[in-house]
């Protein structure tokens, strides 16, 4: 019931797409066919798998940086309060600098290339990790520390079996929240200063004024975010969670 919900919801926004384009037509709001067409043209020619695989690959490097610094820095500000005391402003700070500034100065300060790119991207997800794994680290609850004391479990063990379980869903929070924000701000990245990329070919279709390029790179785009959410992320997020659905 909820895939047959889904799916008539989309096929009623694509026939009021249709009625609206075919009420007002314009160069500015092509019909979902034409739309359609430029995709499957751009894909048959390799350009759109091309461009996406360069976007999501900037994606994925930015989206493990933000998750293994944010989660680190979070954790041990979590655990140490003077520590949080000192930099809570700093977080504060870098939580409000905005996402255009930070990459501009990236690209003045390192110049117009890849790590430029990514750290830029990073940067603008980290502070948003911190928090959210301060949280997290805060809630720990005392008693499986000592628990491990007494058991004397190694920091493997540690982190297995009584950090990760607690931390789990402040991670998966991170996790999700950081997919939504970074694959957007890596759009804007690409178009601010890189020659490929899902952001880029929308800045040059853009300068084309083909709005049907850029609404069918934006959806397909979109539609693999929906994908990776789907295969990949809620999985993994149900798995790391069957410990609490497990009979008593």
């Amino acid at each position: 019931m909820p895939a047959l919900t889904t799916a008539a919801s989309l096929l009623g926004l694509l026939l009021l797409w249709s009625f609206a384009a075919g009420a007002w037509p314009s160069r500015a709001f092509p019909p979902p066919d034409q739309v359609w067409r430029v995709l499957l043209n751009d894909t048959a020619t390799g350009e759109l798998p091309y461009h996406l695989g360069v976007t999501l690959g900037r994606v994925a490097a930015a989206f493990i940086v933000a998750m293994v610094v944010g989660s680190v820095i979070g954790v041990l500000l979590g655990i140490h309060r003077r520590a949080d005391q000192f930099f809570n402003p700093w977080v504060v700070l870098f939580l409000n600098i905005p996402a255009l500034v930070i990459i501009v100065l990236a690209y003045v300060w390192f110049g117009l290339n890849e790590a430029a790119a990514i750290g830029a991207v990073a940067v603008n997800k980290i502070p948003n990790v911190v928090v959210t794994m301060r949280e997290g680290a805060r809630a720990l609850d005392p008693r499986y520390a000592e628990m491990a004391a007494v058991y004397r479990f190694g920091p493997l063990d540690r982190l297995r079996h009584i950090l990760l379980p607690q931390l789990q869903p402040y991670l998966a929070a991170a996790s999700r929240s950081g997919i939504a924000l970074i694959w957007k701000i890596v759009l804007v990245v690409e178009l601010l200063g890189r020659s490929n990329g899902v952001g880029f070919q929308i800045y040059l279709h853009f300068q084309l004024f083909d709005v049907a390029a850029i609404l069918a790179y934006t959806l397909a785009f979109v539609a693999v975010m929906l994908l990776i959410e789907l295969l990949l992320v809620q999985p993994v997020e149900r798995h790391a969670t069957r410990w609490r659905r497990r009979p008593a």
